[in-house]
């Protein structure tokens, strides 16, 4: 009892409660604490013997990340996950426990162990009419999937990356074959979910797609540089390049060495007429040694002639005068011919005249040379600009097409890794090479969940606890005075004398 406060003319007096106190009423209601132990106490005796034994099977699930799928991302270079996407998070852990609770996962479980021609408790078929449940093979699966829910355990264990996972039956094979099927199944479902389906359909299809595209931009490049007739359009470019800066090199120096020769020209045609063509180079005075000679044979001849007709004729003869007339004027001409010497003069060509025209002969030459020589190069400049021309269109074209093939190559390649990859990841999925493993595999157990002598454990405890209440809750509800303590403790007074009352003791 608790302590009990006597007020008596605004007085109080507080007596301590005793042990003996806290003992009367259980020895007082004595009957009715023995009769709710034994009511309790058999009842989990009974509960024991005749409850079901349940067999609870369980399974641990470790997550990682030691498997990296591939990437789907056209960038060639994706990044490698890092240290913090390789971790395992609370959010992973709690994703992959709604997984295992999904009904879809659920209802697999139950076809894969046939859960749903399990015999449904009485009860549970009881309810089942009353509320009108259908019987088809849909509401049996439903009904089959909501036991196994509720009878499934699934939990992360703190402080881990694992998953405790526990089923419970009556049938302990039926216990760790309902955990083994759900990891089997769970390990696919986390394959599917965690991988995009058909990864490598479809990286099969563009790979394909792509060689083709390959192959057909590298035709057309092929028949371009057949029909063009070039193997490198830049190189060959290069090359006419280099060369017409060579030839136009040479056209200026041609020009250059042709407005040099014209030059010479005009000043050895200007030297030529400033310049005599012949010089003297001897002059020699001598006498008329013919003429003299001629003069004074005639003389000689024509005197013998006068003497001989002087001797047949008279001087006053007319021929005899003429022939002393012409007698006196040779013998005059040989006089004068002694008096005016002859001058004979020896003229040559001048040596700067022949040197002039030889030079002006080169010159003209060298000009004509050069001239043709300007307008031959002109016309090869012309046909390599005109071949530069071509080949800056035709490297165009052909780098239009190189790009192509480079840019098909590279999606070619890009693809064909890709697929590669897919097709690694779903050889280790069909392998079921995942990153979550069935740490603690799940096995048949051997003893039931709740053993018997636990439940009679409980059972007395439970019994002892009600019971020791029961007596508490029926003294402290009976409002009368059972000693004279009590009287004595309420009225704050001593009692004189107590009447027993026979009729009391006989109570309860």
């Amino acid at each position: 009892m608790d302590d009990l406060a006597i007020r008596s003319g605004g007085a109080s007096v507080a007596f301590p409660v005793t042990l003996r106190d806290a003992l009367v009423p259980i020895f007082r209601r004595r009957r009715l604490a023995s009769l709710v132990f034994v009511g309790i106490f058999c009842g989990a005796i009974l509960a024991a013997v005749l409850m079901p034994r349940t067999y609870e099977s369980e399974m641990k699930i470790l997550l990682n990340r030691d498997r990296a799928d591939a990437v789907v991302t056209p960038d060639p270079n994706a990044p490698a996950p890092t240290a913090a996407v390789m971790s395992v998070s609370e959010e992973d852990i709690n994703s992959e426990v709604e997984l295992i609770k999904s009904r879809d996962l659920l209802s697999e479980v139950v076809r894969s162990c046939d859960l749903q021609q399990a015999r449904s408790p009485r009860w549970r078929r009881m309810v089942d009419w009353m509320s009108r449940a259908g019987t088809s093979d849909d509401a049996r699966l439903a009904r089959a999937v909501r036991v196994l829910e509720n009878s499934l355990s699934v939990e992360p264990l703190k402080k881990t990356d694992m998953i405790r996972v526990a089923y419970a039956s009556r049938d302990p094979q039926l216990s760790a074959r309902v955990l083994q099927s759900l990891a089997a199944l769970y390990q696919e479902k986390h394959a599917a979910v965690h991988r995009p389906a058909g990864t490598f359909r479809f990286f099969d299809e563009e790979t394909a797609k792509h060689r083709d595209e390959l192959v057909a931009a590298e035709t057309r490049l092929t028949d371009f540089d057949r029909a063009q007739g070039v193997i490198a359009a830049d190189t060959q470019k290069q090359l006419v390049l280099q060369q017409l800066s060579q030839f136009q090199t040479d056209f200026q120096q041609d020009k250059s060495a042709e407005r040099a020769a014209v030059a010479r020209v005009q000043a050895l045609r200007a030297r030529a007429a400033a310049t005599p063509e012949r010089q003297t180079t001897q002059v020699r005075t001598l006498d008329n040694a013919q003429l003299l000679a001629e003069l004074e044979s005639s003389l000689l001849s024509l005197e013998l002639k006068r003497s001989e007709m002087s001797m047949k004729y008279a001087p006053e003869y007319p021929p005899v005068r003429a022939l002393d007339a012409e007698i006196s004027d040779t013998r005059a001409a040989i006089a004068g011919a002694r008096q005016a010497p002859v001058e004979e003069k020896t003229t040559d060509r001048a040596p700067a005249q022949d040197w002039i025209a030889t030079e002006l002969a080169k010159a003209e030459a060298d000009r004509a040379q050069f001239e043709a020589h300007a307008a031959a190069t002109a016309r090869t400049i012309a046909h390599f600009q005109a071949a530069a021309q071509q080949l800056d269109v035709k490297s165009s074209v052909q780098a239009d097409l190189a790009r192509d093939v480079r840019a098909s190559e590279s999606d070619y390649l890009l693809y064909l890794r890709k697929r590669e990859e897919a097709r690694i990841s779903d050889a280790l999925d069909t392998r079921r090479i995942v990153n979550v493993s069935v740490a603690e595999a799940a096995t048949v157990p051997a003893l039931p969940t709740l053993h018997l002598a636990w439940l009679l454990v409980g059972g007395f405890f439970v019994a002892s606890t009600l019971s020791l209440g029961a007596a508490y809750a029926a003294d402290r509800m009976d409002p009368s005075f059972r000693t004279p303590d009590e009287l004595q403790r309420y009225l704050a007074t001593r009692v004189l004398a107590a009447i027993p009352n026979d009729e009391a003791r006989k109570q309860p």
